[in-house]
């Protein structure tokens, strides 16, 4: 069965969340809550590969975000009423703009770049604006985390009307077991279910070529 009837070159943009330094890094772990990040770091070399492929094959809008710096006076307002539960609370310490930096993935000159402040990428005018201006009605979605700004931006960007294709190996969550868990059913069960094509890479581009 072909990913979308519909898709093709032209109407498709490609979305990488988050493969930067605050969501990858060793440095930014937080063992106290068991927040590490291996797994992420494994898959983030073949996520760069397959962005290299597809800029080869499919081209197009290729875009990367970041961050705003995580800390009180950037995020959106929601945000910060969350996190006045100490349970919630998960602001950055940082001030050198190191945790906004990307990590092994290497951004080009003609991807788009958007900073967010909150978890979803599609809350952002700049990118609605060039989705709409290049006639993009489908998005192939990868980054981390799978269970968080991953998740939001397929709900977010599916409630503006968009089509995805969810790159089931190139997205990625924390090892922790619980958080692996749900990241196996948001694969296996939600994100085909409710929001769009689940397929690993190889046959994304296969299906492009």
């Amino acid at each position: 069965m072909k990913i979308h009837s519909g898709m093709n070159k032209d109407n498709t943009a490609l979305i990488v969340i988050d493969p930067i330094n605050s969501c990858a890094h060793e440095k930014c772990e937080t063992p106290d809550w068991n927040i590490h990040f291996s797994k992420i770091r494994k898959m983030l070399p073949k996520l760069n590969n397959f962005l290299k492929q597809y800029r080869k094959q499919v081209g197009g809008l290729v875009v990367v975000t970041t961050i705003t710096p995580w800390t009180k006076e950037y995020l959106a307002d929601n945000l910060n009423e969350l996190y006045k539960d100490p349970g919630a609370e998960y602001y950055s310490e940082d001030t050198t703009g190191f945790d906004e930096q990307f990590y092994t993935v290497e951004v080009q000159k003609s991807d788009l770049v958007i900073a967010k402040n909150t978890y979803d990428v599609f809350t952002n005018k700049k990118l609605l604006e060039e989705l709409q201006g290049r006639g993009v009605k489908y998005i192939v979605i990868a980054g981390i985390f799978s269970d968080g700004c991953v998740l939001a931006s397929v709900i977010g960007g599916f409630s503006h009307g968009y089509n995805f294709v969810i790159l089931k190996d190139l997205i990625e969550t924390t090892d922790q077991d619980e958080r692996q868990q749900l990241q196996k059913l948001l694969i296996d069960v939600t994100f085909p279910k409710m929001y769009g094509r689940t397929v690993d890479s190889d046959s994304f581009l296969a299906e492009m070529s």
